[in-house]
């Protein structure tokens, strides 16, 4: 028998597989974003839902748009990003941040909160209105941050379809709203416009949680539902990003999904309220005085 047929071996790679590895060699190569590290199966149905909504007969096609077509990163990110949320999301959590955390932060002459993963803005919008209800907004200021910046845009704007109203006033009112959603929108033209006011002490940045360091010295940390789509070890430099970017005492709160039971820094946490994955960094963190 052929020595070449000895030794060859059935791939156990599907094409799309190969195809999607490329893609994702190519983003980093020439623009530097680095999804290497993204959880395999939710990262391989992002490129294939891109590539059906671009039309693409194959992933291949993309690659050579993303190498060849500048205006093409964009819709690229736009579509390997997950910028889904809404106000007031799990209620449950932003009640416990307002009755648990807030009263902490308020010993503080000055507040930084850092929300990483912003996507739409729809957590930084809800985040500024407990702020404004507990006093405390006008010496705090909110770090708004995504990779995507499209997304960003979006968030500046503080537009959403009116039909997200009636969800987001249920889920502000179970989050112990003390008026109503509508104080703080117009509405027109089938849309809301989110009262500017809410903006004043925003600032939204870009910062790539996979490659940039740490962002701010940050009394809160909110990155909620964004770690779910990130490998053990892409997970653990995040939870190290945030860990280094709090301050003695300062609080993590991840999505409900999400957890450091297993990550290296765990020991550097004492839970705040578990169930809801709200942290606080211990004596054993490395946080700033």
């Amino acid at each position: 028998m052929n020595e070449l047929a000895d030794n060859a071996k059935t791939p156990d790679t599907s094409l799309d597989d190969i195809e999607i590895e490329l893609f994702i060699r190519a983003l980093k190569l020439r623009y530097g974003y680095d999804f290497t590290q993204y959880a395999p199966a939710s990262l391989k149905r992002r490129v294939l839902q891109l590539a059906h909504a671009q039309e693409a007969a194959t992933v291949s096609e993309l690659t050579t748009r993303l190498l060849h077509q500048p205006d093409f990163l964009p819709v690229a990110l736009e579509g390997l990003s997950v910028p889904v949320s809404e106000m007031f999301r799990d209620p449950d959590v932003f009640l416990a941040l307002r009755e648990q955390v807030l009263p902490v932060l308020a010993s503080y002459p000055q507040i930084n909160i850092w929300q990483a993963g912003c996507a739409h803005g729809q957590e930084v919008y809800s985040l500024a209105i407990l702020l404004e209800e507990a006093g405390l907004y006008d010496r705090t200021q909110i770090y708004a941050t995504d990779f995507n910046e499209s997304a960003l845009r979006h968030a500046q704007e503080g537009i959403y379809p009116a039909r997200e109203a009636q969800l987001w006033s249920r889920n502000y009112l179970a989050a112990g709203g003390k008026h109503t959603l509508a104080d703080y929108y117009s509405a027109r033209y089938e849309l809301i416009k989110l009262d500017q006011r809410l903006r004043r002490n925003v600032i939204f940045a870009n910062h790539n949680l996979v490659t940039d360091e740490v962002f701010c010295e940050a009394h809160l940390v909110l990155c909620r539902n964004v770690l779910i789509y990130f490998s053990d070890p892409l997970q653990d430099r995040t939870l190290a990003l945030f860990r280094d970017s709090l301050v003695r005492g300062g609080f993590l709160c991840l999505g409900t999904r999400e957890s450091l039971d297993f990550a290296p820094s765990a020991s550097d946490f004492t839970p705040v309220d578990a169930a809801r994955r709200i942290y606080r960094l211990g004596p054993r963190g490395t946080g700033k005085e």
